[in-house]
């Protein structure tokens, strides 16, 4: 099936964007790496009037630790977050859930930001933001605005994203001390979707956790934050027992549906003992191992 027709433009600048968004609202559809999009438009689930390709926009892709923060821009690519050294040895999260992202052909192609905005609850980077504390950055004509990846999704692909907002980055704090990090995600055959997925991230201190961060994928209707996992484990040594806790909160923070892919209590189980081997990848990773 061919796309509806549609009027494609393509701005040279943020200001350029913004304004066009301005001015086609719901009729406006932003185009960052198409891997998500361009499927919906072909079988016609996604009929917008306008396409705003925004490929042409310098800037976007950038991505710095500076005063404190991890700048991301929206149009970093999935290969780009695999391929990156610093965020291999500083942020093993994301550089782990960039590798597992489909196939070779969308992460060539395919965008952080993107996949963020497309809000997908088996998508891989909405729980590796909120195990990292990320927020992001909605630009629009009137200003901008910055919003905590927990308040960001809102339901199955739907978001606080506006349709005259531009998402061009995101921002994360720096890693501090010994971190690790570790993405763990069962599909059921490589490039398929999560089953379930699990996203650790940890900060270390004299040998107890300063903080910890663990989202969950394919649980819910949206990305889940295990928050009470989470502040389990603050100021603890991350032993056996703590390790073991925090799995139980984790899985009881989970909302599993039974479907083809398994069980709600298959799932949780999954959930339960991805965030185990991920506490211990991340533990092992803040203390100098691979």
């Amino acid at each position: 099936m061919l796309p509806a027709p549609f009027e494609y433009h393509a701005p040279h600048t943020t200001e350029e964007t913004l304004e066009l968004l301005d001015q086609l609202g719901d009729e406006g559809k932003v185009l960052a790496g198409g891997q998500s999009l361009i499927p919906l438009l072909k079988l016609r689930f996604a009929s917008p009037a306008h396409l705003v390709d925004v490929n042409r926009v310098p800037g976007l892709d950038v991505i710095e630790e500076r005063d404190g923060v991890l700048r991301i821009g929206a149009l970093f690519r999935h290969k780009a977050a695999e391929r990156s050294t610093m965020l291999a040895s500083r942020y093993p999260v994301i550089a782990e859930a960039a590798g597992q992202v489909a196939d070779p052909i969308v992460r060539n192609r395919g965008t952080v930001g993107g996949s963020l905005a497309h809000a997908d609850p088996a998508g891989d980077w909405g729980s590796v933001m909120l195990a990292l504390d990320a927020e992001f950055v909605l630009q629009s004509k009137s200003g901008r605005r910055s919003v905590k990846a927990r308040d960001f999704f809102s339901g199955p692909f739907s978001t606080a994203l506006q349709p005259n907002e531009l998402l061009t980055e995101i921002r994360i704090p720096a890693a501090q001390g010994r971190t690790g990090g570790a993405y763990l995600k069962l599909e059921r055959k490589v490039g398929d979707f999560a089953t379930v997925a699990v996203a650790v991230h940890l900060q270390m201190d004299d040998g107890k956790v300063r903080s910890a961060g663990i989202g969950l994928t394919a649980v819910g209707a949206q990305n889940l934050k295990a928050e009470q996992a989470e502040a389990a484990l603050r100021g603890r040594p991350l032993d056996d027992a703590a390790i073991n806790e925090a799995a139980e909160l984790a899985a009881a923070a989970a909302e599993p549906k039974a479907d083809q892919r398994g069980s709600e209590a298959y799932k949780r189980n999954v959930v339960r003992v991805f965030t185990q081997r991920g506490l211990r990848r991340a533990r092992e990773r803040a203390r100098g191992g691979a």
